[in-house]
Order: structure tokens, then sequence, then C-alpha cells
């Protein structure tokens, strides 16, 4: 409780880096799981729809991964709903342990010449588990940040979240790179990525045993029980929670494009995998780095400002990355393009993230950046690959996915533009949010 009370009223708190790891493993596992099916998504393709096309396998692969993303609502109102209800903690070790189940089924599926269709069907429910998982994490675990943050780091400590996705991505990209360096197309296919994803659940017994030593932000005292039922709810809030979801869409679609690289440089501008997989590895560097510096200037310059300016460098700097990849066909090109339109994108993400949580009330705060983050995610990232795949061979034009890209960042500007600005305040409970309008 003294805590929690430290680090509401702006002096340091008792958190430690352990409990930051703690808290942001989950997201940064799940992320990372995402991340390797992303990348070895066309030899998922041929072990699992071995009878179609090479076009026809990367497409139902790919919608498999989205499939994934169906489920996310679903657990982000039943665990973020959770979390406010019964603590940050528990929802936290729910949807970790569940996260758990889904990579280890996936690992062991045999494939469709080992047990024909039902490969498939096996593959699909392992994806709507770890999707449920996904959608009640976000929520929990970004209040969780927030809420044992000091003030004035509160940016960027939250922005660790973020962060925590680039260290997947790094870390499933620079295995996947070791993997086409050192081992036979053969091999990556057949056992390859199952090592890759054997990798990911090597770490669920730390995790788990760290979350369960967390404290607990959220305390029986800070109910609303006695509010007005129109102040209840985590639609209470529809201002931030409309402009939240246009923000999200902007980051998400720009996150999974970004993942989407290694393969659009062997598919579309047909590289060899060593210098494809190199799209990712400087996508994950950039992430970490630059959405922890986007934080550390969110904390001394303000959100709105940091996440506004990366956010429109972003979308200026898009057309031209894209047509110099598509010209030069190099790695060189593709490895620098990626890495530079990552090192924007990622500055402000994670300010994104931490702007929005700041604005919504501590009595919804879970279940509703759950929600919204699931929903913006489940409708524009999880559909961003398949979207721009499909666009691509409709078109036959390698810049679609760089239309997408500029018209979610030009939406994404403009909903940060509208959001109010939440630094340096404390984060106020729902009684007092109410009293003060």
């Amino acid at each position: 409780m003294a805590d929690q009370t430290s680090a509401e009223d702006g002096s340091p708190p008792a958190i430690t880096r352990g409990q930051i790891a703690a808290a942001v493993m989950g997201n940064a596992l799940e992320f990372y799981d995402f991340t390797t099916y992303s990348l070895f998504a066309v030899q998922i393709g041929n072990v699992f729809f071995p009878e179609q096309t090479s076009f026809v396998k990367l497409m139902f692969s790919l919608l498999t991964f989205a499939v994934g993303f169906v489920a996310r609502p679903v657990g982000a109102v039943v665990l973020g709903a959770y979390g406010d209800r019964a603590g940050r903690k528990p929802a936290m070790l729910i949807s970790f342990t569940m996260m758990g189940l889904g990579i280890l089924g996936l690992v062991l599926t045999p494939g469709y010449a080992t047990i024909g269709a039902a490969a498939p069907v096996l593959l699909v429910v392992c994806r709507l588990i770890q999707g449920f998982a996904l959608g009640g994490e976000v929520g929990p675990t970004t209040a969780f940040l927030i809420e044992a943050a000091p003030l004035k780091r509160r940016a960027l400590i939250g922005s660790w979240q973020s962060a925590s996705q680039g260290i997947a991505s790094l870390f499933g990209a620079s295995i996947g790179l070791a993997m086409t360096q050192f081992a036979s197309p053969h091999f990556v296919e057949a056992y390859g990525w199952r090592i890759a994803f054997g990798l990911g659940a090597i770490v669920l017994p730390f995790g788990f045993y760290l979350r369960r030593a967390l404290p607990e932000t959220l305390h029986r005292g800070e109910a609303v029980s006695d509010l007005h039922p129109t102040a209840r709810g985590p639609f209470s809030h529809a201002r931030p929670i409309l402009l939240g979801l246009a923000m999200i869409m902007s980051f998400t679609t720009s996150t999974y494009v970004l993942l989407y690289m290694t393969t659009y440089a062997s598919q579309t501008l047909h590289m060899s995998p060593f210098d494809s997989f190199g799209a990712s590895v400087a996508n994950g560097f950039s992430s970490v780095a630059f959405a922890l510096l986007g934080g550390y200037l969110a904390d001394r310059y303000g959100r709105k400002p940091v996440m506004i300016t990366a956010r429109t460098l972003f979308m200026l700097a898009v057309f031209p990355a894209f047509l110099l990849m598509v010209r030069n066909h190099n790695a060189v090109t593709v490895i620098a393009a990626t890495g530079i339109l990552a090192a924007f994108s990622s500055t402000s993400v994670g300010v994104a993230l931490v702007a929005l949580t700041e604005s919504l009330r501590k009595d919804v705060r879970s279940s509703g950046l759950a929600i919204v983050y699931a929903i913006g995610v489940t409708v524009f990232g999880g559909l961003a690959q398949p979207l721009v795949t499909w666009v691509m061979k409709v078109t036959g034009n390698p810049m679609a996915p760089a239309f997408y890209l500029v018209f979610t960042a030009a939406v994404g500007i403009t909903a940060m533009a509208f959001l109010r600005e939440t630094r340096p305040e404390p984060i106020v409970g729902a009684r007092a949010l109410i009293e003060t309008g």
C-alpha cells in the first residue's frame, strides 16, 4: 500500500528493475511468439498447407496469423475487467499461463503430412489461445507500470512495454538470421521454426515465478462501487477511448508492417533469406533504443510534442524509404530503411501508450486500455500483413504497404493532436476525477 501511495504522489516508489522486467516479460514473450510466426510465415505455410500454391500457402499462413487477433477483444474484456476487479497481478498471472499453453501447443503440433487436416485446425486453436492471452496482457501490465512508476519517470518506465516488443523482435530475428546462415532450408522448415518457438517457452517458469512476487497496485480502498452508474465502466471516457483507438490503429499498422519486412524482402523484392532477416534485426534494434528514448523525452518535454513529432517524421519518411527499397533491391537499403522507419515509429508508440493509459481512470484503466488496444490491433494490426500481401498481388504494386502506412499515420497524428497532455499531472482516482471534472 505504501509503495502505491508513493508512486501516485510522485515520490520515489519501491519498484525495482526486476519488477519492471517481470511486468514486461509477458508482453515480450507474447510478442516474440507473434514476431516469430511472422518471420517464419513461409515455412509454417509449407508445413500446414502443403497442397496449395506458394501464394495461397503464404496467404493461409498469414490469415492463420490474423486468427490470433480475433480472440484478443475477448481476452481484453475478460482479463482486463478481472484486472480492474481482482487486481493487476492475478490478471497478469492468468494471461502468462495461457500464453505458455498456446506456445507449447504450437511447438508440439504435427504438420499436415503427419495428421492431415487436423494440423491446421490445431494451429488455429493455439493461435486463438495466444490471442486471448495477449488481449488480456497489455491492459493490466501497462496499468501496473504506470501506477508503480515515480511521477517524473512514468513515460520512461511505461515505454519499457513498447521496448519489450522490440527486444522480442530483435531476439526472434536474430534466431531467424542464425538459422538461415547455418542451417539448410529443409531443416528450417522441418525443425527450425519449432526450435525458435521453443526457445521462447524456456522463460515461462522464470516469468511466472517473478510475476508471483510483484506487488499489487490496485487496492480495495480504490473501488468505485458507489459512483453514479454513468461514471462506471471502461467506456465512460468516450473521448480518450476514441482517440486512443485511432492512435492504436496508427502504431499497430506500422508495427506489423515493419515486422512483415522479412517476408516483403524475400517474397516481393526477391532477396536472400539472410538479407531479409537482416531487416528484422534492424527493426528490433531501433524499436528498443528509440522506444526508451521517446519515453525519456516525453518525461522532459511532454507526451504530445514527442509522439506527434516522431509520427510526423515517420509519415514523411515512408514513401522515400519504400521507393529506395523497390529501386535498389539490396540489403543495405532494406536494413537502413527499416531501421529508420522503426526508429521514428517506436519513438511515438511507447509514449502514445503511456498517454492513453494516463488518460483513463484507475478503476477502468486495465479493462479500458485492454479493450481499446485489442480492438485496434485486431482490426488493423492483424489484417495488415495479409492485406498488403493481397493488394500487392492484385495490383502488382510493391509500394502498397507505403500507402497504408501513410494513411494510418495521418489518422494517428490527428488523434494525438486532440488528446490532452498528461504530463506532469499525477494519476487521479476515480472520485477525484469526477469531483474536478
